[in-house]
């Protein structure tokens, strides 16, 4: 696709785009000129649309930085629901975080600018709490449920929070090294907080 200004179909409308072209075009100009610097208009431009298009899309500039996380977590409540009882708890968790997560080793160079970009700026990263408790607060409703308990009680959040860790510490740990699938990294500290890390000094 073109990144420079806009081309139009021979009707003389702007060529469509999609939600994962304007994302990929807003972390490329995050990572060359800063996330201050880039402007809506800037994005729309490499992208080919109207600023009108990019507000169809996302409310905020910030809001491209989520996309992507908070469509897993829609993804996580769809998996929990359809996971059969008979399955235990945290190896449903284990398998719909493994089933959600779909990044590559190719992907590492965008999520990286967009880990740094929330990271290195202070209102960007204030703002990361409530995405956070939100993909917590997905495995909570699941643990609550198959507790009979409230999402709020104290072991669906301790689930949710503590599986955020871990997921946490393999996403980090995958963006700095570079060297393997995400889905290796996620599933080697999810297989370890289903067994409670007791056996790791065996």
């Amino acid at each position: 696709m073109a990144t420079g200004p806009a081309s139009e179909t021979r009707s003389g409308r702007p060529r469509a785009t999609s939600r994962a072209t304007l994302e990929r075009i807003a972390l490329q100009l995050f990572a060359e000129q800063g996330f201050d610097a880039t402007t809506v208009e800037q994005i729309a431009e490499r992208a080919g649309v109207s600023r009108r298009t990019f507000f169809r899309y996302f409310d905020t500039k910030a809001d491209v930085l989520w996309s992507e996380f908070d469509a897993e977590v829609a993804t996580l409540h769809r998996l929990l629901a359809e996971t059969p009882p008979d399955v235990p708890l945290t190896e449903a968790i284990r398998r719909a975080v493994l089933t959600a997560n779909h990044y590559g080793v190719d992907d590492v160079a965008g999520l990286r600018t967009r880990m740094q970009v929330i990271t290195g700026i202070p209102a960007l990263q204030a703002s990361s709490a409530s995405h956070y408790d939100n993909w917590a607060g997905a495995l909570a409703e699941f643990a609550a449920r198959r507790l009979r308990q409230q999402p709020r009680d104290l072991i669906p959040q301790a689930i949710g929070f503590s599986a955020l860790g871990v997921c946490r510490a393999a996403f980090d740990q995958w963006v700095a090294r570079r060297d393997a699938d995400l889905i290796n990294y996620l599933d080697i500290a999810l297989t370890a907080w289903k067994s409670g890390f007791g056996d790791l000094d065996r």
